[in-house]
């Protein structure tokens, strides 16, 4: 494993490799430092949004009276609003954000016409605000993951333009010969999600498509979108920040190969499993029992390669947030697609099937996978853009047990009461609304869960105003770790 002081000169901004490498990174980042600081601001502000609203939604569950006088805050639209902050406002913001850093990084280029950038922000976040006001207001289209009105999604189009045009530009004028895992990751999810996103809204809003196939558009992009637009992203975080800080390659290039094109071949069917029992062709959801079986290919090779790189290096999670936040999320990324395999045997399904456990289930991929590395991606990013280091060592650990501890629990409290919910709804014996009685006990510790996350989020939001309107320190400090590794790198001039 590197010893504590390569680890801590890995972690620290200021510590080049040599001359040549530190000026380019310099003025990498310096190119990418506004587009990328909007977009995770913008992001930060719908996460905090997005979570007062989650809050409400989650306490309507078990007391329906709560805000009960305000009808643009009943569940259906509270808990759409939260559903959209978190997937277009927090999560696609900040997938931006570290997709432009990584790949100007890993190209080896300057990040060109930021402007373009920056713009696309202002129409993208325009959008979403349009979009969530519109939810409140009653526009709701009614299909999830695509409920924002269709008025509002011609500014998330040109947005996304501008985004597409930036990422063809920055991969042409790479200087690195090598193509990097992370990269096809990136250009990967780059390109499908465009192509998911404009097919579902002609098939769904524009020009409807008739029956079945209208269910059958709605799990291919609600399911495909997690999983070939934010899992990329994701991945290529993990794949990048874990031998980044560790100082040492990733364990295998094959094995990532590998799990790239077995995601990209198998992912796209596997949403169908969703709609086991409906009125669906039969070959249909056989395939996509059959694709999401195999998903247990990339998912297996990526946690191979992760714990391999891993392997004689684990005490490096006692001193760095990146990893720690990182390590988190990849772990999780194992047990929610393991989890989504079997939730396609038709056994299985009968039981967790319109539960609460496909609740949990969702939230372990969205958050304690994907939005865990984004965290831990943005305690490594923000130094180098700011050219400081965070403020407060204790707000980072409260942020991350907070929410570690907060998305465990509520994956754990809720998967264990959505297969209780699943087997009394089975039970002929047990009258329905005894089996809604039973699970407001699971949805109060939801709650709870809830709170503590939020805290979580709060610390990460001091942490970062606190960052952004401290005086640069005079001279180079050391990197904001859990713990003081002893000796501390010799600083060096930035």
């Amino acid at each position: 494993m590197p010893n504590v002081s390569s680890l801590a000169a890995s972690l620290n901004p200021a510590t080049p490799t040599d001359m040549v490498a530190r000026a380019e990174l310099s003025e990498i980042d310096a190119s990418a430092k506004w587009p990328v600081i909007v977009f995770l601001l913008s992001g930060l502000a719908w996460l905090l949004i997005g979570t007062g609203f989650a809050l409400i939604s989650s306490i309507k569950l078990h007391t329906p009276e709560f805000l009960g006088d305000y009808e643009w805050l009943t569940f259906g639209r509270a808990r759409t609003a939260h559903l959209n902050s978190v997937v277009y406002g927090w999560s696609t913001n900040v997938a931006f954000a570290v997709a432009f850093w990584l790949m100007a990084r890993l190209s080896r280029a300057k990040l060109r016409h930021g402007g373009l950038l920056i713009v696309a922000a202002c129409f993208w976040n325009l959008g979403v605000t349009i979009g969530v006001i519109g939810i409140l207001a009653g526009d709701s289209t009614s299909i999830e993951w695509l409920e924002i009105p269709p008025y509002a999604t011609p500014l998330l189009f040109v947005a996304y333009a501008l985004v597409g045009v930036w990422a063809v530009i920055t991969f042409r004028f790479r200087k690195s010969e090598h193509i990097y895992v992370s990269q096809w990751y990136l250009l990967a999810a780059l390109f499908w999600f465009p192509w998911l996103y404009s097919v579902a809204q002609i098939m769904l809003i524009f020009e409807p498509a008739r029956g079945t196939v209208q269910a059958l558009v709605n799990w291919w992009f609600a399911h495909n979108v997690l999983g070939l637009w934010f899992t990329p992203i994701g991945l290529a975080a993990a794949y990048y920040f874990i031998p980044k800080v560790l100082g040492k390659p990733i364990h295998s290039y094959y094995l990532s190969v590998l799990g790239f094109w077995s995601l990209a071949i198998f992912y796209n069917w596997a949403g169908v499993h969703h709609l086991i029992g409906g009125p669906v062709p039969a070959w249909v959801l056989s395939a996509g029992i059959a694709a999401s079986l195999m998903m247990v290919i990339p998912v297996v090779v990526t946690a191979i390669n992760h714990h391999f790189t891993m392997v004689g290096s684990f005490s490096a999670l006692r001193y760095s947030p990146t990893l720690r936040f990182v390590v988190f999320g990849a772990v999780n990324y194992t047990l929610v697609s393991l989890t989504g395999s079997a939730m396609a045997i038709r056994g299985f399904n009968e039981v967790t099937h319109f539960t609460h456990f496909t609740v949990a289930h969702a939230h372990q991929g969205m958050y304690a996978f994907f939005t865990m590395v984004m965290f831990g991606s943005v305690y490594y990013i923000l130094p180098r853009l700011l050219l400081k280091e965070w403020p407060s060592a204790t707000l980072i650990r409260t942020h991350f047990w907070a929410t570690a501890i907060g998305i465990t629990f509520y994956w754990l409290e809720l998967s264990i009461g959505g297969w209780i919910q699943g087997t009394e709804m089975n039970n002929a014996n047990i009258a329905f609304i005894d089996v809604v009685q039973h699970t407001i006990p699971w949805l109060f510790l939801r709650s709870v869960a809830g709170i503590v996350i939020t805290v979580g989020h709060v610390a990460f939001a001091v942490n970062v105003g606190w960052m952004l309107l401290m005086r640069r320190p005079a001279g180079v400090t050391a990197p904001t770790l859990f713990h003081s590794p002893t000796p501390l790198p010799t600083p060096s001039v930035r």
